[in-house]
């Protein structure tokens, strides 16, 4: 990486956090100039207190330095916590805002990319990274500790001016503590850059290692698996791997450690050898006449702190270059574009619901993949109308749906909406036409009634009139907080727990809840018993009401209650007619899939 972009990197890292939280970012650069001048207070005045005392000064210019030292350190430090208290007030802010550029990131993040195994690593590495101190929190760390250098840089040559104009010390002396002191910085700069380089390889290496600790950690603090771990005794074995993953991280920790040690040897003998040369200059003068003892203690003092801080200040920078390959890959993961053309078209909001929807030719295949999952596919239907897709699993049911909804476009071809390719209309006011109860969906840890309404706020009765036509009702009555009573007990201890064929429900009555035209349902009733699987059947012309109803499923006694059914197969649509028709067609497959899993309920 040049120059140039790790300063775009730093720079863009700066800007980030103080769009994040501004008053956090600027007390932190203020504590800490403060901080790094408080020592030089008494460092100068400790000299002066010094000559005075040897050079017989009277009692009142004594008095005046240690009040200085005093006061004006009691004064920085004040400054210095009362700055501190709001620093860690506005710190809280910053990591969780942070924190919620991931969940946003998410949100407005392609649904294609979402989906993308790359991706979705790429996502957990930089988390992992941001756990382990990188990215931005690296990048504050080293940034203080520029400027806490930067300041005591200056400080120190402020302080030590004068000792290069010292007319008792030769030319030849100053210039051999110059060499001293640029030999010394050089060797630490390539040990520095030697252990960063290190530490980058090390910690590059343990991107895998981290991702699987990780997983351990997920699936053992998740309570749904502490039944599989006791009636399974997987203690032993989690506990193996546990031990196994923890002892390659710890060899290679070490290993880095001892090499890093061997690294730092040599500018510490530099550095003391320096100091052992420094002292025996001063003294030498000192014994001339040409310095107070005084001016000993300063010069010793602050040419040892200014090489000090030009070490760690070229350190910084070395920590900083290593952190912008990792705040690279964090600034690439926030980058990754929405590809999804958005439109302008608004959908036309009809009084009388009178939409069709058609599939023109539509084929598709998943990112990064070669293979259609869709091909030439080609289906009308209107609203109102039930359609029921039935198919194997693998046949291209679910990618129907989520091209019809818009979380993919068609590789080829064109999906319309009343004459118009459905790319050309507003996304999100597209998205709005659709209620979707997906195989795979997700019930967050709220009030049933803001579950159900996708809302903090929510219609009582409405939510009660859906959960009643999802066939929840009774369950409801039995809620002790009824629509208020929240779901699971992972945030409320008196929350209820629920079956998968109860979730089901509730994901069934939040779509109906959101009323909009078109209702989809992916196996809505999977992990439902046969009574319930059969009310819903019995009730699906209610809960569809005049909405255009798309019902996937691989049950095809569900296909009876529908106007029309589409038959997938490898991802084409093979056959097209209502119950009666398709099975009228002894060849066909819809016929076959029938008589496949009538024997299941005939008696032999």
């Amino acid at each position: 990486m040049k120059l140039k972009e790790h300063i775009h990197i730093f720079k863009r890292g700066f800007m980030l956090s103080m769009e994040l939280d501004k008053r956090y970012t600027i007390y932190l650069v203020l504590e800490t100039v403060l901080s790094s001048l408080t020592g030089y207070i008494p460092l100068y005045f400790s000299a002066k207190l010094i000559d005075a005392l040897y050079g017989g000064e009277p009692l009142s210019v004594i008095v005046r330095y240690v009040l200085l030292t005093v006061g004006l350190v009691f004064v920085i430090k004040m400054l210095t916590a009362w700055i501190s208290c709001f620093k860690e007030t506005y710190e809280n802010s910053f990591y969780r805002s942070q924190d919620w550029m991931f969940s946003e990131k998410a949100m407005k993040m392609a649904y294609v990319s979402i989906e993308d195994p790359e991706v979705s690593r790429q996502k957990h590495r930089i988390r992992r990274e941001n756990q382990t101190g990188f990215n931005l929190y690296r990048m504050l760390y080293n940034m203080k500790e520029l400027i806490a250098n930067g300041t005591k840089i200056i400080a120190s040559l402020a302080l030590t001016a004068s000792f290069f104009v010292l007319p008792s010390l030769s030319v030849w002396y100053k210039l051999a503590l110059a060499a001293g002191f640029i030999l010394t910085l050089a060797v630490s700069m390539q040990s520095v850059s030697k252990i960063a380089e290190m530490e980058q390889k090390f910690w590059g290496s343990c991107v895998d290692l981290n991702t699987v600790d990780r997983a351990f950690y997920d699936y053992i603090d998740n309570y749904s698996a502490g039944k599989d771990i006791r009636l399974y005794a997987m203690n032993d074995c989690l506990a193996d791997e546990k031990m196994g993953i923890d002892m390659t991280y710890y060899r290679g920790f070490l290993k880095l450690s001892c090499s890093s040690a061997l690294w730092t040897l040599p500018t510490e003998i530099l550095k003391y050898a320096f100091q052992f040369g420094l002292y025996g200059v001063l003294i030498f003068a000192a014994l001339s006449g040409g310095i107070s003892v005084g001016d000993i203690a300063k010069y010793v003092a602050c040419i040892i702190l200014l090489m000090e801080s030009v070490l760690n200040f070229t350190g910084g920078v070395q920590k900083i270059f290593v952190n912008n390959h990792y705040l690279k890959r964090f600034f690439e993961y926030f980058d990754i574009p929405n590809n999804m053309y958005k439109g302008t078209l608004t959908v036309e909001k009809r009084d009388d619901n009178d939409y069709n929807v058609e599939f023109k030719d539509v084929s598709f295949k998943y990112p990064n993949t070669d293979a259609y999952a869709l091909h030439h596919v080609n289906v009308k239907f209107k609203i109102g109308e039930k359609l029921a897709v039935v198919g194997m699993n693998g046949s291209g049911k679910t990618t129907f749906i989520k091209l019809l909804c818009r979380l993919y476009d068609p590789t080829e071809g064109e999906i319309l909406l009343n004459g118009v390719n459905i790319q050309k209309y507003d996304y999100d006011e597209y998205m709005s036409i659709f209620s979707v109860v997906f195989q795979d969906f997700q019930l967050f840890p709220f009030k049933l009634g803001e579950v159900v309404a996708s809302s903090k706020q929510f219609d009582v009765d409405r939510v009660k009139e859906c959960l009643n036509k999802a066939n929840f009702g009774e369950r409801l009555s039995a809620f002790p907080d009824r629509a208020e009573t929240y779901l699971y007990k992972r945030y409320d201890k008196s929350g209820v727990e629920i079956s998968g064929g109860e979730a089901q429900k509730i994901a069934l009555a939040r779509a109906l809840y959101k009323d909009a035209p078109f209702i989809i349902l992916d196996e809505p009733t999977a992990a439902l018993d046969p009574v319930s699987e059969y009310e819903v059947y019995s009730n699906f012309n209610e809960i569809a009401g005049d909405r255009t109803a798309v019902y996937i499923s691989h049950r095809l006694a569900s296909c009876r209650f529908c106007d029309k059914i589409a038959v997938f197969h490898e991802g084409a649509v093979i056959q097209s007619g209502n119950h009666e028709e398709l099975l009228a067609d002894t060849g066909g497959k819809y016929y076959e899939l029938w008589n496949a899993q009538a024997q299941y309920y005939t008696k032999p």
